[in-house]
């Protein structure tokens, strides 16, 4: 894979997690992990941006939470 690398900065407690999951073979390496995290929150954002373009824009706020709260989601 073709990759540059850059620098990023997170919480002490969230880098533990992560490195916690790499140990665990959740991912083959730090960056493998943030690579498959970055890719998972774009997919999320291109699906709902499909999903409000199909809706005829956003769906009201408390839809979105009854969503959520069906789902078992935490509030927003």
């Amino acid at each position: 894979m073709n990759a540059r690398r850059v620098t990023v900065s997170l919480p002490p407690d969230l880098l533990g997690d992560v490195r916690g999951a790499v140990a665990a073979g959740a991912a083959e390496s730090l960056s493998a992990f943030v690579a498959d995290a970055l890719r998972s929150q774009l997919s999320r954002a291109r699906a709902l941006a499909e999903l409000e373009q199909a809706l005829g824009g956003r769906p009201p706020a408390a839809a979105l939470e009854q969503v959520r709260r069906d789902l078992g989601l935490a509030a927003t």
